[in-house]
């Protein structure tokens, strides 16, 4: 039997060329009590946090032993942290928002923090778009807040470079949005659209 397939089989099946990596967009929600302005926080974030991640899902399993083998079955869902990449500009503010969000964990010199959780927890959209910048898929990250706020490292040695850093965010649960939007009921064909929608 023969399974030769040829590039243009590919050509045919690999739909709009790939899905690129770089056309994505993130769009975060600070709680009130750390961003002064929402709307521009979050709207720094779709320009400066420079990678992502779409997440993975993963469901534990528990072995169920019988006669020396184990039948597989299902345990429970796992949600792993979520890692964003932040470039640092001039007026360090997403800085001081993510760190300002880490002290109302926990404040940096006593053991006090939040009373509640919608104090600290938010939420936060990925969404990869295609070449023309529609949105192809969306996920909603539910319940999160920042585990770390990574170091900044500063070197002379560093040329030719701009800051960046690394936020880890705990997370709930994460929802996964084919059509429509995850705030709205129309897809945005222009992706600052959607920023209205996310701080209201």
């Amino acid at each position: 039997m023969a399974f030769q397939k040829s590039i243009q089989d590919f050509k045919s099946i690999l739909q709009g060329g790939g899905v690129r990596p770089t056309m994505f967009q993130v769009e975060m929600v600070f709680p009130t009590a750390v961003a002064a302005d929402a709307n521009n926080t979050t709207t720094e974030g779709t320009f400066l946090i420079k990678s992502a991640a779409l997440p993975k899902a993963q469901v534990n399993q528990i072995g169920v032993p019988f006669r020396g083998r184990n039948l597989k079955v299902t345990g429970d869902r796992i949600f792993d942290d979520w890692v964003v990449t932040v470039t640092n500009d001039v007026t360090f503010g997403l800085r001081k928002a993510f760190e300002k969000w880490s002290e109302t964990c926990q404040n940096m010199n006593y053991v006090l923090g939040a009373n509640t959780l919608n104090q600290y927890y938010s939420n936060a959209i990925v969404r990869q778009l295609d070449r023309d910048g529609n949105q192809l898929r969306a996920y909603r990250f539910e319940g999160i807040w920042p585990v770390t706020v990574d170091e900044i490292p500063l070197s002379f040695d560093q040329a030719d470079t701009v800051e960046e850093f690394g936020v880890t965010f705990a997370v709930q649960y994460w929802n996964a949005v084919e059509d429509g939007d995850p705030y709205t009921s129309a897809v945005p064909r222009d992706p600052s659209a959607a920023l209205n929608a996310i701080v209201t």
